[in-house]
């Protein structure tokens, strides 16, 4: 399937020669040398320190402070101290989804239109002087058209060596970078840096992906390339993952679909590696080592997400042998907080903050009451029930005049966020932007009763078993196992109780519909996010059931729509009351 991507060694972006500069302790020892690569990832669209939807500078209770425009202070910084020619600058993906400003610059006055604007981020990173970058799976989620524009805007190369064309099976992008460090010695240290993402998007962004690029495991495209990067003289292999260390993953991996969260599967493999710079996983690890196969270490490094932190890799080589090798490396993280933004960064996109601001603070209607999601997660609120009003309403417009017109349609929806707060009084897009934080999309499945009784089985997982009596701390009852939040639905148009006093497996109890009890064949239209539709949290039977339907615009959109056209946000017009927590059949809260 993928032979001919083997005979692919061309692909990188020849690296750019570095300055001659060398420190005062690396130019006292002509058979030493000693560089840093900085790295960043899962900087999600986070220009400034900015909070587009509190319409406020960001802030949280550890002091943390976002944004590549301080990460952009603290290049310059390490660059000053290192030398400018002995530093490189890479990133391990998620960098054009997830906020409001990256949206705006995909779909609202979207780069990939003709004549359209340069993204911000890609602004950014040129401007700062990124070395390389890996692909995140976020990258996909606009589709393919978007992500090769926002490639094309690059100045540097976007590297994914598991992204593979399903027609040719050669990579769809450069699958490494080689750049070249000149030294006091006259002779170059060869630095390879080797992109590869998580395999989920093979499953999260099926509609876009499928048939046309494939995503090998992480382990084995780099037990491939890094043989392939020695014999090409590399000193040194950096991986750039976006992929995180736990070995786990939110999907069934028993069809052969690579582990999600590989990197330090790919440490303990894959010989020849000497630092993975480690994606995806929104996970602050300043520094982990792993044994690798040929018993060299392997130093691991996750920079907090969204620009909170920036990697800090430091290698000593010392030249053997007619080549330089790896005597130590290190690695450490800086905190953004410690810094102001730069104001570069700050001179040439303000005007695209200033625009997507005003955009975020329209008025798209009036809120009778406040909704929040405070309780959302163990509680019934209305805040959600307008998720999935809207998209009932949606699948039953589509679904109109088929076949499936006369299902009953129910619909899937989870508590995203802890903080969301529509106000009594004016609505803006910032307020139901921050209801629905993701860029899913919505699809229609068939299944049946005695399927719908097992996902909402799954679902209910998420809590903890407390026996009834027994004292309970609402705020201790959820994410059982560490399941986060967003694996949590709430399934509208049914009535069912969650039995937390029940193991896992048996908690569900007086499942209904239309005041009848559901019988295993009943048939029923699923509204779902295209996450869950195409196995995201691995809930059951939804990504094998039959599409009946699906779209590419945003739920967000459609909220925000939905809203607009009723003007007036009344809970009276699409809160129900679907579900309630039990112990042993009596009501957890009152």
């Amino acid at each position: 399937m993928a032979v001919n991507r083997r005979t692919l060694l061309g692909a990188s972006a020849a690296g750019a020669a570095a300055a001659l500069a060398a420190s005062p302790a690396q130019a006292k020892g002509a058979k030493r040398y000693s560089f840093t690569v900085m790295g960043t990832t899962d900087l999600h669209g986070n220009v400034f320190n900015w909070d587009y939807f509190g319409d406020t500078a960001y802030s949280d209770a550890e002091g943390n402070t976002r944004g590549i425009a301080r990460i952009a202070t603290l290049v310059k910084e390490v660059r000053e101290d290192r030398g400018r020619g002995n530093t490189l600058l890479i990133d391990a993906g998620d960098t054009i989804q997830g906020t409001p400003l990256a949206y705006y610059y995909a779909r609202v006055d979207p780069i990939a239109a003709d004549a359209g604007p340069v993204h911000p981020m890609a602004r950014s990173m040129n401007e700062i002087g990124y070395d390389a970058a890996a692909l995140g799976n976020h990258e996909f989620n606009y589709g393919l058209d978007t992500l090769r524009e926002f490639e094309s805007q690059l100045e540097f190369p976007l590297l994914g060596a598991n992204v593979v064309d399903a027609a040719t099976g050669r990579p769809a992008f450069p699958p490494y970078h080689m750049a070249r460090l000149r030294t006091p010695r006259g002779k170059d240290v060869k630095v390879a840096i080797l992109g590869l993402c998580t395999p989920g998007v093979t499953i999260w962004d099926k509609a876009y992906v499928e048939g046309v690029l494939e995503f090998p495991s992480l382990e084995s495209e780099a037990a491939y390339w890094v043989p392939k990067l020695k014999e090409q003289g590399a000193d040194v292999v950096i991986v750039s993952a976006h992929s995180g260390t736990s070995g786990t993953s939110a999907y069934d991996t028993s069809t052969g679909l690579g582990i999600e969260n590989a990197s330090k599967i790919v440490a303990e493999t894959v010989p020849g590696v000497d630092a993975i710079l480690v994606g995806h996983a929104h996970e602050e690890i300043p520094e982990t080592r792993v044994t690798g196969p040929d018993g060299r270490e392997v130093v691991l490094s996750e920079p907090l997400c969204y620009g909170q932190r920036l990697t800090v890799f430091d290698f000593d080589l010392v030249f053997e042998r007619g080549r330089w090798r790896v005597e130590s490396a290190g690695a450490s993280v800086l905190n953004s907080n410690a810094v102001e933004e730069d104001e570069r960064i700050v001179e040439i996109l303000t005007g695209e903050h200033q625009e997507v601001v005003a955009y975020v603070n329209q008025v798209v209607g009036q809120a009778a009451v406040d909704l929040d999601t405070a309780e959302a997660r163990f509680k019934d609120e209305p805040i959600i029930d307008l998720i999935t009003k809207v998209q009932e309403d949606v699948v039953k417009a589509a679904l109109a005049g088929t076949g499936h017109a006369d299902l009953p349609v129910v619909a899937q929806a989870s508590p995203f966020s802890r903080t969301s707060l529509i106000p009594a009084g004016d609505v803006r897009i910032k307020d139901l932007s921050s209801l629905y934080v993701y860029d899913n999309t919505l699809s229609a499945k068939l299944l049946t009763g005695a399927q719908l009784r097992d996902y909402l089985e799954y679902s209910a997982e998420y809590f903890v078993q407390t026996a009834a009596g027994a004292e309970l701390d609402p705020e201790a009852i959820t994410n059982a196992g560490g399941r986060p939040d967003y694996n949590y639905d709430y399934v509208s148009g049914l009535a069912y109780e969650i039995d937390i006093a029940q193991a896992a497996g048996s908690r569900i109890a007086n499942l209904t519909y239309a005041g009848a009890a559901v019988a295993d064949d009943q048939r029923f239209v699923l509204a779902v996010n295209n996450y869950r539709a195409n196995g995201g949290g691995n809930f059951p039977h939804v990504a094998a059931a039959e599409e009946l339907w699906s779209e590419s615009t945003e739920i967000r959109t459609r909220i925000i729509e939905w809203v607009t056209a009723q003007g007036a946000l009344d809970p009276a017009e699409f809160a129900s009351v679907d579900w309630l927590l039990t112990r042993e059949g009596a009501p957890v809260f009152a």
